[in-house]
């Protein structure tokens, strides 16, 4: 196997730095996937969406009780804060679909393992309601997933932008992001 040399490297990958990171932040069914698709249209640079949901879809199957999945579930969240990490610091900017409230040490890790770099956390609302609505229709999420995060997702955290896709189109929501994106760098 050959080793990609830097001088084999394009210019512009080389003096890359940091990617960017768009942190989405909601309960399940909220419209995060949704969002981050409309964001990777709007926004001028390349974006690479990645959810903790295909991390958790990617690992093996098991009958685990709940004291046994517990390490595995956190060993999961934990790396993937380290893909995303490992992503932007390749000079890609990431669009990360997650769920952070309800849990301290999931956020601490995420902005541990973030800090230094160009974070922009979004808080991704929706009404009750309509969360319960998405999950009936789309059916191929456990019923109630919604409702047990809606109380606890969002306590505790600090955003620079919050979104409400039950009032919004995804595109309005995504040029929200973009105007503050834009407002921060003038």
């Amino acid at each position: 196997m050959k080793l990609l040399l830097s001088d084999e490297l394009h210019p512009e990958v080389l003096g890359a730095g940091l990617g960017r990171v768009i942190l989405l932040n909601g309960t399940s069914s909220s419209g995060k996937s949704t969002l981050a698709a409309a964001l990777q249209e709007e926004l001028d640079e390349p974006y690479f969406h990645v959810a903790v949901d295909q991390f958790h879809r990617t690992r093996a199957r098991k009958d685990w009780t709940e004291e046994e999945f517990q390490p595995v579930f956190q060993r999961t969240v934990l790396g993937f804060h380290r893909v995303v990490a490992g992503m932007a610091s390749a000079g890609n900017n990431v669009v990360a679909d997650h769920i952070l409230g309800g849990e301290a040490w999931r956020m601490a890790d995420c902005m541990a393992v973030l800090d230094g770099y160009d974070v922009v956390v979004v808080g991704v609302h929706c009404a009750l309601p309509e969360l319960e609505r998405r999950e009936r229709e789309r059916g191929n999420r456990g019923i109630g997933r919604a409702a047990f995060q809606y109380p606890i997702v969002h306590t505790g955290m600090k955003y620079d932008v919050e979104v409400d896709t039950g009032a919004y189109s995804p595109e309005e929501c995504a040029q929200q992001v973009k105007a503050y994106l834009t407002a921060r760098s003038t």
